[in-house]
């Protein structure tokens, strides 16, 4: 995926003022619009300036896609870091004037379902409700067994009299639920923009996603994790202690069992109706053979089992 310069496509330059990308927006619509245009990429032109438009007359996405554009040029290779967007808050409204349509890939992975919703519609209205905010906020994996209550930094923007964008912070108490998917949303009610004319305010909406933790894989509700075990437990058998989000637990190692054996513990997995599982992958660990003794059992070992791994 090619990375995209919203102010390349406007023709402005990154200070431009809210006034400035307007203009540079009209302008260009009235070049590009298809039903006046003769240009021959005129609809693919338009799209992609109404794009621009969206993020960038928006001051809470133009200032969170300005955050990771300083780091990018127009068509370089980009894939969002993993935990990118997280805490920024969107209004979910594009410009006044842009078109409700599919917009990029490119688009989509940086602002996900938020970046498509619209407010409730153009103010002018006698009284209104307020439109809803969305964003993407990161949780650890054990708060989602036991359930918490977290205070969150949310970063949103506004524009100064001078048409500027002004960044702002709010934090808020966030109770995270029990049993939560990654991709579930939190409603916080009358949490969105301020309602008009003593309208309600509106809704925001925290998407979820899990903080990465190197010891844990998650797929739906399953967790998976890899259980190092020696080779006298993988041969013999035991009972050994292994590490889960909601505690250790004792876990029994079948005799005869193989590096990459999985067992699985129902029911240990994200709470849930059903909950998950979770699956211990077996990494079968060599003692190194770093003294003498240790290289004389290895040498007895190789005498008197007459092991060959790679005889079929």
């Amino acid at each position: 995926m090619e990375f995209r310069d919203y102010y390349q496509s406007l023709g402005v330059a990154r200070g431009a003022s809210a006034d400035e990308i307007k203009k540079a927006y009209r302008k260009l619509a009235r070049k590009y619009h298809p039903d006046v245009s003769k240009e021959a990429d005129a609809e693919a032109r338009m799209r992609e300036v109404n794009e621009a438009y969206a993020v960038l007359s928006d001051p809470e996405k133009r200032t969170a896609y300005d955050e990771l554009g300083n780091r990018y040029g127009a068509g370089q290779e980009f894939q969002p870091p993993p935990d990118w967007g997280t805490g920024f808050e969107f209004s979910g409204r594009g410009g006044p004037e842009t078109h409700d349509e599919a917009f990029s890939d490119f688009f989509s992975s940086l602002f996900g379902r938020a970046g498509q919703a619209r407010g409730p519609g153009r103010a002018g209205a006698h009284r209104m409700r307020g439109g809803d905010h969305h964003a993407r906020i990161m949780i650890d994996l054990a708060d989602v067994y036991e359930g918490a209550t977290r205070a969150i930094t949310l970063r949103g923007a506004r524009l100064d009299k001078a048409g500027q964008v002004v960044a702002e912070e709010r934090v808020l108490n966030v109770r995270i639920p029990k049993g939560l998917a990654e991709g579930q949303q939190i409603r916080l009610a009358g949490q969105g923009a301020p309602g008009i004319g003593g309208g309600p305010a509106g809704d925001l909406y925290l998407e979820v996603q899990f903080r990465p933790d190197p010891r844990y894989r998650i797929q739906g509700r399953d967790v998976y994790a890899t259980l190092p075990v020696a080779p006298r437990e993988a041969a013999l058998g035991a009972t050994i202690e292994a590490p889960t989000p909601s505690g250790r637990v004792q876990v029994s190692v079948p005799a005869g069992s193989q590096a990459g054996r999985k067992l699985r513990l129902k029911g240990r997995g994200i709470p849930g109706d059903p909950p998950g599982s979770l699956y211990l992958e077996l990494a079968v660990v060599l003692p190194p053979a770093d003294n003498d003794k240790a290289r004389r059992l290895y040498e007895q070992m190789a005498r008197e089992l007459a092991f060959d791994p790679r005889r079929g």
